[in-house]
């Protein structure tokens, strides 16, 4: 039996029913959800900003008796170690199995948690605890009140002390206090740590006012305008001297386009459109129709954002079935990735939390590979019809020091295979000719490398022995997992690699040259390879051609 709760009153062991749009009021072990294998989706753009859906997936021993080891409360938001003993079994706990405080349910209908922590306990990450507003309203409040009490004291004053009325015969016990609260407001704004802080807010507030209504600042693809969010942004403005920006997503639009691949040595993606040029371009061939059509796929379907790759050769390729490094490729771009899939009539939604992999996984789809499905332990494709699922066996996360990730499946035949892909830099001495990344990043495009190989019985029983072992550990389980994801992610067969774009912003290079010549210093992280960023400098005006290009080895 379920009933309403306020924040303050959740305690550790409480179960949580959480509906579409509530906020999660505690940090809560996910226990099952009205969605497929428990998944469920979040917002977590009140804690860090990021507006991507992103998804957790509870346990399936996730039921009724349970006992739960995890770490003591921490500021780490992106971390989590424990461990679920249930019927004398031990799971491994993480990051993916949480709900933090302050999230927003989003696509789920409901769902279901167990509180671990609460209150002040809670990783709250960008929580604003209001204090200057609370102590400004405290004084209003404060000044109301002698107010209305002082005019009331003027007029009995007035009343008893008739020979002085003459001292009052301009003003009403009204007006007095009006003026009274004024002058209460400045003896009482001591209380503010900042003796003029009730000066500048005001001044600030007004001048907030005016980056509101500037219609330069107004962006009308998508009605929005300016909104000063603090009201000393204009003071703050005035003595920016260095801006530092991330580039994907603030500089870039953050929509990737699957735009060219190398397989086996060989270059696609020499024809692309966008789409109000596709009736310029030759009608595409019957083949292509054909599997496209296979894979209940349309033409126009073929077009749709996003998808403005096209290359017949590689597409009757594909469609032959006869190279089995293409079709490891894209076999690959399938299984390898956390996209969950939905279903909204006759057509695949895909989630994902990054749009790199939902730009891989729409490019796999359109060449006939297309994820249909995803439950806790499996796997579900189409390959050119055929519908075949995986079962998965361990999912080797991305972070940032591994930039890399791989799937360890089972495929319908028995053989267990590994899936990775993931940056140039570390699997670049795997690579037999580079010149291709080289290309790739010349035209500003990101690259990531594709690898797989085969594991034996014996090699998957020790190795999984371990992993489990390790999965379960409190103490230094993150540091032992990537030891053992790098054991198994060596001699690996490459098969290829993408190159996907991020087109810059509108008005980015304008923006950057403006900041110039305010005498505003730019710097701007990514984590492209050099010739990538160097190509983007240049794009956005960051670099111009009489700089000196200077190199990490030349600067040591």
């Amino acid at each position: 039996l379920f009933h309403w709760q306020k924040w303050r009153d959740i305690c550790v062991g409480d179960i949580v029913r959480l509906r579409k749009e509530n906020f999660v009021p505690a940090d809560m072990l996910l226990l099952c959800s009205s969605e497929p294998s428990s998944l469920c989706y979040v917002e977590t753009a009140d804690i860090d900003g990021e507006t991507n859906l992103k998804f957790r997936q509870a346990l399936l021993a996730t039921h009724q008796e349970l006992v739960m080891i995890c770490e003591e409360p921490n500021s780490r938001m992106h971390s989590f170690t424990g461990t679920l003993e249930w019927r004398g079994e031990t799971y491994s706990l993480d990051s993916e199995r949480i709900l933090l405080r302050g999230c927003k349910l989003r696509n789920t209908d409901v769902c279901y948690g167990l509180v671990i922590y609460f209150g002040g306990l809670c990783v709250m990450g960008n929580s604003y605890p209001g204090f200057p507003s609370q102590i400004f309203l405290v004084l209003l409040v404060t000044s109301l009140c002698l107010a209305v009490a002082s005019g009331f004291w003027a007029r009995m004053f007035q009343e008893k002390h008739s020979y002085l009325s003459a001292l009052y015969k301009h003003t009403t016990p009204a007006q007095q206090a009006f003026f009274n609260f004024w002058g209460f407001t400045i003896l009482l704004s001591i209380i503010i740590p900042m003796s003029m802080y009730i000066t500048f807010e005001f001044i600030y507030l007004v001048n907030s006012f005016f980056i509101n209504w500037d219609l330069e600042m107004y962006y009308a693809v998508k009605d929005i305008p300016a909104k000063a969010r603090s009201t000393s942004l204009n003071d703050q403005l005035g003595q920016i001297e260095y801006i530092f920006s991330d580039k994907t997503g603030t500089l870039t639009q953050n929509v990737m386009s699957f735009k060219k691949c190398c397989i086996n040595g060989t270059i696609y993606g020499n024809f692309w459109w966008t789409q109000p040029r596709a009736r310029s371009l030759p009608r595409a061939p019957a083949a292509c129709l054909c599997l496209l059509q296979g894979s209940g796929l349309t033409w126009s379907h073929h077009g749709e954002k996003k998808l403005d790759f096209y290359d017949a050769t590689l597409l009757e390729a594909a469609r032959r079935d006869s190279d089995p490094v293409l079709r490891e490729f894209l076999r690959l771009l399938a299984l390898c990735h956390t996209v969950m899939v939905e279903e909204k009539g006759d057509q695949l939604v895909y989630q994902a939390a990054s749009p790199d992999e939902e730009a891989l996984v729409l490019a796999a789809k359109n060449l006939g590979y297309v994820f249909l499905a995803r439950t806790q332990d499996t796997i579900t494709i189409s390959e050119l019809g055929l519908k075949r699922t995986y079962k998965v066996l361990a999912m080797l996360d991305f972070n940032s020091d591994r930039k890399r990730m791989s799937v360890l499946v089972r495929d319908p035949q028995g053989t267990i295979r590994l899936y990775t892909k993931g940056a140039d830099t570390v699997i670049l001495e795997r690579l037999p000719d580079v010149s291709s990344l080289q290309r790739f990043a010349e035209e500003t495009l990101r690259t990531l490398c594709l690898a797989s190989k085969e594991v034996s019985e014996i090699e998957y029983s020790m190795w999984s022995r371990r992993h489990h072992e390790a999965s379960v550990l409190l103490q230094d389980r993150a540091r032992e997992l990537d030891k053992l994801y790098e054991e198994m992610e060596q001699n690996l067969q490459l098969l290829g690699a993408t190159a996907i774009e991020d087109k810059l912003q509108d008005g980015v290079p304008e923006t950057i040259q403006l900041l110039k010549l305010g005498n505003i210093k730019v710097w701007v992280l990514t984590g492209d390879k050099q010739e990538t960023a160097m190509n983007i400098g240049y794009a956005c005006k960051l670099l111009t051609d009489d700089m000196e290009i200077l190199e990490e080895k030349e600067i040591r």
